[in-house]
């Protein structure tokens, strides 16, 4: 699956040159620019608002339909001959929901047509395992023709989101606004039914994708839309403190990051050893394992601070007490 093949490195790219020989003189230098990404968000939204201004989808195969299947799902483009009005619902300039987010210093817009939001009680966070089904495609293909998808699963696929943030950084902002489905039936040959599961199809600027990466089949700086049905979900805590995933972002931008500098507690490695909390067993670093700093047993270590200071003891390295 492209989405965990892509590395963080996609984040730290500058400027680079790839030479055919080892010449200083040559002159078959080819050079990569990066761009801006203020100015590369202003092109994609333009590029995203007018795509919708021009497709229209089966509105009426999903009204009142509590299990829908993005395998239903057909965007056209408005031909003259349609005769869709300006203020149609099944336009998607009219029937896509704007949302905003800032990444990477960058305030970006991405936009979802949600088809059916999900029974279930549970909404996955940025840092859960989903279970989906999902096409992906550029601008460029024909969101009907599955052979055009540039990656695909058409059958139950389990992934952990915290791996997309090197690639697709869209998918942790979308899927946290679904629901999972409100129930399910195992079947007795191996398969499983859902029952009104969440549905939808996200548009998010290359700045919340691949960016300047280079990956198969997508252009760099390239938007992308993802066709998707969310399944089930799954609370992550990958380091078994006690402590779910989700909780240990200290700076609540729903992604995990290092401080940016020596003795600045801006990011979301409080020891400072460049393991991010949610994957360090010892968050504060003092010796004493995270979920032993649970004195009360309670299960929850955010909730014990012995000196009183109003840092919960497994993120203050002047608490040590353990229960073990």
């Amino acid at each position: 699956m492209k989405l965990e093949k892509v590395s963080l490195l996609l984040f730290c790219l500058t400027l680079g040159f790839l030479s055919c020989n080892n010449d200083d003189d040559s002159d078959d230098e080819v050079v990569v620019e990066i761009r801006d990404r203020g100015e590369q968000q202003m092109k994609d939204n333009d590029s995203l608002l007018d795509y919708f201004r021009n497709r229209y989808y089966n509105k009426s195969a999903f009204d009142s339909n509590p299990n829908p299947k993005i395998e239903d799902l057909i965007i056209k483009e408005v031909r003259a001959e349609d005769n869709i009005s300006e203020d149609a619902d099944s336009l998607l300039i009219n029937a896509v929901e704007t949302h905003q987010t800032n990444f990477a210093d960058t305030d970006y817009e991405f936009y979802i047509l949600r088809l059916n939001q999900g029974g279930g009680a549970a909404s996955p966070t940025f840092a859960d395992n989903i279970t989906v089904l999902y096409e992906g495609y550029t601008m460029d293909d024909d969101l009907n023709d599955l052979t055009d998808a540039f990656d695909s699963k058409v059958t139950p696929f389990t992934i952990d989101l915290v791996s997309t943030m090197g690639g697709v950084v869209g998918w942790t902002k979308v899927f946290p606004t679904f629901n999972v489905a409100e129930s399910f039936v195992e079947n007795g040959d191996g398969t499983i039914t859902y029952n009104n599961h969440g549905s939808g199809v996200m548009f998010v600027p290359s700045g919340l994708a691949y960016f300047s990466g280079v990956t198969t089949g997508i252009p760099q700086y390239s938007p992308l839309i993802f066709k998707f049905d969310l399944l089930q979900m799954r609370q992550n805590d990958h380091d078994g403190d006690g402590i779910p995933s989700y909780m240990e972002d200290l700076n609540g931008d729903d992604f995990f990051s290092l401080n940016t500098e020596e003795g600045l507690f801006d990011g979301d490695d409080t020891d400072e050893d460049g393991v991010h909390n949610y994957f360090d067993p010892d968050d504060d670093g003092d010796g004493v394992a995270t979920i032993n700093e649970d004195l009360n047993d309670d299960g929850d270590p955010t909730n014990d601070d012995t000196d009183g200071d109003g840092i919960p003891n497994y993120l203050d390295p002047d608490d040590k007490e353990s229960k073990s």
